[in-house]
Parts: C-alpha cells; structure tokens; sequence
C-alpha cells in the first residue's frame, strides 16, 4: 500500500495531463491508464484482505466490512461531488445535430461548430479534470497514510498453526475448486454488473442534459446507499446474510421497471438512483460481508492450508473491476449502435429506448440471475455457527497442543 500510492497518484494526474501532441494521445492515455489500475490494484487487495488479519471474531469482521463499506462508498460519493462540481462549472455547448442544420451544408456547419466550441472549452475542461485530480489525488495520499499508520496486521488471529504453507499455485487450484466461492463469486459478478449498467445508464440519460445533472443523479446514488449501509448491517445480523441479499438486491427491480413504464423526467429518474442506491448498498456490504465466510469454510476443509486470504479477495477486487469495465462497454456500444451524438442537443429515438433498455430490462436480467445463484449458495446462517464453533475448537486445541509441547521443552530443560 506505501510502496503504490505515490505513483497511483501521479499516474492518475497523468491520465489528464495529455501533452499537445498529434500523434500518440490515445496511448499515452491508455499507457497511464493501465498503470493507474494496476497500482490501485496492489492497494485494493490488501486493503480488502486486512478484514482478515484484524479479528477471528465473526461478528467484528462483518462490523469491520460494514463500516469499510460505508466508508468505501462515502468516499466515492466525495470523489463523485468533487468531480462534478470542478468539471460541472465548465459549460460545454451541445451541438444540433446536421438534420436540424440542413442537409447540404451540414458538413461544413459541423466542421464550423466544432472549430468554434472545441477551442475554448477543451482547454477549460482539460483544466477542470487536472484540478479536479489534484485535489482527489490529495485525499488519496492523506487516506493511504491514515490506513498504513493506524492499522496494525495481526496474522496469528487467522493463521493455525500448520506443517510448511501451501504453494501460491497449489492454494489457487484449492480456493478456485472451492464451490461456495465460485458460487459466492458468480452471484456478486451478475448482480454488480446490474447495478453498473443501471448507474451507467442513469449517467446517459444525463448526457442530453448538463453534465452537472448527470453527476448530481449518481451523486443521489451513492449518497442513498452511503446512508443505508447500517441499516443493512442491522438486517443481516438480525435475519441472516442470505435474506438479506434477496430482500435488499430484489427491492431495486419495481424501481427499476419503473423506469420503462413511464416517461422520462426528472423526479422519476431521481426516485430511481435513490431507489438503486438503497439496493447498492445491500448488493456491495453484503457479497464482502459472506466472503469471510467462505474463508472459514475453506480453513475447516483445508485445515494443513494457510494463508491464502489475498487470493480469496483479489479475485474479488478482479470481478468488481472486470464488471465495471463491462458495464461501460455494454453502455457505450449500445448507444453508438443506436446513433448517439456526442455533444449533441437532441438524440434519437432509439437512444432514448437504448437508455431505458440499460436502466431497466438488463439490470432486471443480470438480477435475476444473480439471485438465482445467491440461491446455490451453500452458507446459511445454521452452516456459519456450525463453522464458528468448529473453528474455536480447532483453535483450542491447536492452543492446548503448543502449551504442552512448551511445558515438556520446559520440563526437559
């Protein structure tokens, strides 16, 4: 985590400051790009795997998520308002599309506007997203020193003891052959990427409108699953994990279908993001709340096999960015398939379809599915207290077996 938040930070700034050259933008950006996700990625995974190696305890693991969670999506939710408000005050002027300037000269006029905007409001924007990055970088550092300075690892409350550890490849075959986790991880890959699609699709039915507006309604998103986070929190400790995931992930879909009945306007598609933040909040806590879980079941069933954590919660931090690179490619070639203009006044028809298609019928879908294998899902709450009890035991007598191997050291002595 120190050795990659420096060179995240000043990856990121990069990714904005495109130098003025006519040749090779596109891959300074994609070069910086994929830096900047691969060091956040050495940040992520040991940030995610600490839940482990601060408490054995059960429930303080699933407070520990929960608050992580929250703090997560908090986060999010100030990078969100930073962005929006620096970038928002940049006004880029739509242009009308070439069927409402004229057949004829509609090449030339479109050569004409974008000479007369692009000038200007690149400049500005360009600015906006440098600064807006300075000052996210800046939290970056000030979150990292926080995290590195006050939390201590404490690897004896998840490791037994055991015989020599596992190899890095032997222990991927055993977590990936492990059935509760593949089955833990399709549920979280399908229900993630409905909601992202769906906020992806809640940002394009801005885009006709003004940014500001677009970052404002993911804004109300993220905030309403920011505020609902607890509450989640007390339902799975009151009615288990698993009715929770069916209750707080299935409670998006009436609002989501919503969106399909009626008309686009703004009080339904506001009513919507909050609606979907309350969901967001129970398809992102719970998933991390189960991984645990499944962690405890794998060390009863592989007792001799240790430390293998990191690969548990990294293929965990793989799906929540493969499913958000999905998610913008199914929402940026779906509406340029349906002819969406960039920058433009007014869409067509079909993008408007092509929008309520993204926020309604497929998040509805990939639920659905989801659902369906959150129900394969071996761990229930009677499976997690026989696990808890199971690995008390374990622990006790690993215990118990060390102090008499000391007592008779000593006695030899």
């Amino acid at each position: 985590i120190i050795f990659s938040t420096p060179f995240a930070v000043i990856s990121y700034f990069l990714i904005w400051f495109v130098p003025d050259i006519s040749r090779g933008q596109v891959m300074w950006y994609l070069v910086f790009y994929c830096i900047f996700q691969t060091l956040v990625t050495c940040f992520h995974v040991p940030y995610s795997a600490l839940t482990m190696f601060i408490s054995r305890e059960q429930s303080e693991r699933d407070s520990a998520t929960a608050y992580r969670m929250t703090v997560e999506v908090l986060g999010t939710v100030l990078g969100t308002a930073i962005q929006g408000q620096i970038v928002g005050k940049v006004i880029t002027p739509c242009i009308e599309s070439p069927l409402f300037i004229g057949n004829a000269n509609s090449s030339v006029a479109m050569e004409e506007l974008n000479m007369t905007h692009d000038t200007g409001s690149l400049t500005d924007t360009r600015n906006a997203y440098m600064i807006a990055a300075g000052v996210i970088g800046g939290l970056y550092v000030l979150c990292a020193v926080i995290l590195s300075v006050g939390v201590r690892e404490k690897r004896e409350s998840s490791e037994l003891q055991s015989d020599e550890p596992v190899s890095f490849f032997q222990g991927l075959k055993l977590v990936m052959n492990h059935g509760a986790y593949i089955k833990l991880i399709a549920g979280f890959l399908f229900t993630s990427l409905a909601f992202m699609v769906s906020a992806a699709g809640l940002g394009g039915r801005g885009r006709g409108n003004s940014s500001s507006t677009a970052w404002r309604r993911l804004g109300d998103e993220l905030l309403s699953a920011t505020l609902t986070i607890p509450l989640w929190q007390w339902f799975l400790t009151r009615f288990g994990k698993k009715t929770a995931v069916y209750v707080g992930i299935s409670s998006a879909i009436p609002f989501l279908i919503l969106v399909a009945v009626l008309d686009s306007n703004l009080i339904v598609t506001y009513i919507v993001a909050v609606a979907a933040g309350i969901s967001v909040a129970a398809a992102f806590l719970l998933p991390w709340s189960m991984l645990p879980d499944v962690v405890d079941d794998f060390k009863l069933q592989h007792p001799d096999s240790h430390g293998h954590e990191a690969i548990f919660f990294s293929f965990y931090v793989f799906f929540t960015k493969f499913t958000s690179g999905v998610s913008l490619g199914i929402s940026t070639l779906s509406l340029d398939f349906a002819g969406y203009q960039t920058r433009g006044c007014s869409q067509p028809s079909e993008v408007h379809f092509t929008l309520k298609m993204l926020v309604s019928a497929v998040p509805v879908g990939l639920i659905l599915l989801g659902l369906l294998l959150f129900k394969l899902y071996p761990i229930d709450e009677e499976k997690r207290r026989k696990n808890k009890k199971a690995l008390q035991d374990l622990r006790e007598e690993s215990n118990s077996s060390s102090e008499s191997d000391n007592t008779e050291l000593a006695s030899i002595v």
